[in-house]
């Protein structure tokens, strides 16, 4: 297939990844900053360079794009590529709107081409392993899932300021409900703190903060999520944990510390005793480079857990095999729209909202 990187910001860690795939036969880049598609071009020898995505669209020989693009111009771009009939990968979140998500699903389905959202947090080397050990039933049953991401985004470019926390909560939703197997169906949330006014912008939110509990199709799971883009003394984490009755795992505390999970295991009840013990491992998870093609195995080294690669695979393969990609576009519109729901809760002080079913 022959795929162009739209957005040359993130974008640019993706184009040698593509350019060394197997079944990628060429990959080009779009950037409306021509200095930035010129020097990214040069660093990885890129013969083909468009100055938009205009352009992109209007070549016949392109198949598919990833738009690694801001975040408000997702909707309307996947809707566009998806109508000149190219496959399409886009960065998260995959709208702003519960209708701009309902118009990309559309699309979709009327090209009939592959929509993926590439969602970091379910590809971590963190992330592979839960899922390996929720397979396996390791954890026994899931009683409780929390996740978490904290992120000041001062100084970022200006469609941030303002944004609603769960806006951009798919890295907290996204790896609970991949392990979960579940669909949400319905959320209460509450915000927290008061913008300050030097961060507001053009949405109208007021929090800096907010939390939700999401219910699920099918499981009785007990799942919360908490994110914040401004006013929080906290560095940064993007973090799951899930709680089995047999075991359950920790994010770390930290991020860029080398510090591992935790995985506690609980244990036999003693004799005449209160309560069973727990153990706590920290456990050094796997590289999973092996479920890679040999030629993109050393980017598992980069960085979001290792993830790039992966999610590289997952888009080329299931374009290539004619199947549904694991974030497909019904998939992605449920993880955002846990986060859109959630905050028009928050709006009206916790009411419970029910998520829109995309099928």
């Amino acid at each position: 297939m022959r795929i162009v990187v739209v957005g040359l910001e993130f974008g640019a860690e993706f184009v040698p990844i593509y350019a060394d795939h197997p079944g990628v036969t060429s990959t080009g880049i779009a950037d409306l900053r021509a200095d930035r598609a010129a020097e990214v071009a040069a660093r990885f020898g890129v013969g083909q360079v468009y100055p938009d995505l205009d352009h992109v669209l209007a070549d016949p020989a392109v198949d598919a794009v990833h738009l690694a693009t801001g975040l408000t111009g997702h909707a309307d771009q996947a809707v566009a590529a998806l109508a000149a009939g190219k496959h399409v990968a886009c960065t998260v979140p995959m709208a702003l709107s519960l209708d701009d998500l309902a118009r990309i699903v559309a699309a979709r389905r009327a090209a009939g081409t592959t929509y993926m959202m590439m969602e970091t947090a379910v590809y971590t080397r963190e992330c592979l392993w839960a899922r390996d050990l929720v397979t396996a039933g390791a954890l026994g049953h899931i009683s409780y899932a929390r996740g978490t991401h904290f992120q000041d985004m001062t100084g970022w470019p200006s469609y941030w300021q303002g944004l609603p926390p769960l806006y951009y909560a798919t890295h907290a939703v996204a790896p609970i409900l991949a392990l979960l197997g579940a669909r949400a169906t319905a959320v209460r949330a509450l915000g927290g703190g008061r913008l300050d006014p030097q961060h507001e912008g053009r949405y109208g939110n007021r929090f800096p903060v907010e939390s939700a509990l999401i219910e699920t199709d099918g499981q009785d799971a007990v799942v919360e999520v908490t994110r914040s883009l401004f006013q929080l003394a906290r560095s940064y984490t993007e973090s799951f944990s899930v709680y089995g009755d047999r075991r359950s795992i920790e994010w770390p505390q930290l991020e860029g510390h080398g510090e591992q999970p935790l995985l506690f295991t609980m244990g036999e009840p003693a004799g005449g005793g209160r309560g069973r013990p727990v153990t706590a491992t920290r456990v050094e998870v796997p590289d999973r480079a092996d479920r890679l093609p040999a030629p993109i195995r050393k980017y598992t080294s980069g960085g979001h857990g290792g993830s790039h690669p992966h999610l590289v695979h997952e888009f080329v393969s299931s374009v290539l095999a004619g199947r549904a990609p694991f974030i497909d576009d019904l998939t992605a519109a449920n993880w955002t729209a846990t986060g859109i729901a959630a905050h028009q809760s928050a709006l009206e002080g916790g009411e419970r909202v029910s998520i829109p079913d995309f099928s």
